[in-house]
């Protein structure tokens, strides 16, 4: 079972994560030059982090993607979809299992 989103931004804040986007669908995140979108639709949480895409490959060193990507229009710190009909942005999906492997992957990945 993974972490709920609500979860996933209580370690995010503990890790050092500014809460700056509260939106229906996510809460945006900001530590740095860097930037998380905490997906709030994914009541399993599989999908509940939503990475930079320009993250994946340091991020695969630490934990495999939930998914391949996720797109949406409120993912505005993220590249555009160039394959979605309406203005949306998209970043890569990851769930994590306890508090302990996610602040370990944001210590890593985001230093």
């Amino acid at each position: 079972m993974y972490l709920r989103p609500d979860e996933v931004a209580k370690v995010l804040e503990t890790s050092g994560f500014e809460r700056d986007f509260v939106d229906d669908k996510a809460y945006g995140y900001r530590r740095g030059d860097h930037y998380v979108y905490v997906n709030r639709e994914a009541r399993f949480g599989r999908t509940a982090l939503v990475i930079h895409p320009a993250m994946k490959e340091r991020s695969e060193r630490f934990a495999e993607p939930t998914a391949s990507f996720r797109s949406s229009g409120v993912y505005t710190q993220f590249p555009l979809d160039l394959e979605s009909e309406v203005t949306a942005y998209y970043g890569i999906c990851h769930g994590f299992s306890s508090r302990q492997l996610l602040a370990n992957y944001l210590d890593n990945v985001f230093r």
